[in-house]
């Protein structure tokens, strides 16, 4: 169970701080009187309300500011993929499949591989795809948004620093 002030991922919705554990007035006459938590996010407005048992969106703390400094320094050996497909929605479904693991690690490989790919769209004199685009759009908002509060950094900063970490792996 996560605590007040505590930092998390909440879904596709990136990084929430814990507000508070209780009932909300929308579940007040519910007889089972479940907790929620009360969860506001860094970087959208809003706050969303999230049960403690039985959680259908994927909730986890943010990684530690070491998991975070270890993930950038080590985006030069890290292993990626670039995945072509003709289908655009084989290529969605495979973008889709990832963001679902939640995992940090995996989004920073998602990352890597879609810039992989317009690096080689680029020499070819091509420009990279508009779902390959949304999706890098999408895994960056969560994978910047959870650096950045690890290491207790702006997101812009963070995300020039990968950016610039991943122009250096494949100059």
């Amino acid at each position: 169970m996560f605590k007040e002030n505590d930092l998390v991922m909440y879904g596709k919705t990136g990084v929430c701080r814990v507000l508070k554990i209780g009932t909300p007035d929308f579940a007040a006459g519910d007889s089972s009187q479940k907790l929620y938590y009360f969860l506001k996010p860094l970087y959208n407005s809003g706050t969303f309300y999230a049960p403690v048992e039985g959680e259908k969106i994927a909730i986890r703390p943010v990684i530690s500011g070491r998991k975070a400094k270890s993930l950038i320094s080590g985006i030069d050996g890290m292993e990626y993929e670039s995945f072509n497909t003709t289908s655009i929605q084989q290529l969605s479904q495979h973008y889709q499949s990832i963001l679902n693991t939640h995992k940090c690690e995996d989004l920073l490989t998602m990352v890597k591989s879609i810039f992989a790919k317009g690096v080689e769209a680029e020499k070819n004199n091509k420009k990279l795809g508009q779902i390959d685009k949304r999706y890098m759009k999408m895994a960056g908002e969560l994978l910047f948004g959870e650096l950045a509060s690890a290491l207790g950094k702006d997101k812009d900063d963070v995300e020039k620093m990968v950016f610039d970490k991943l122009g250096e792996a494949f100059s």
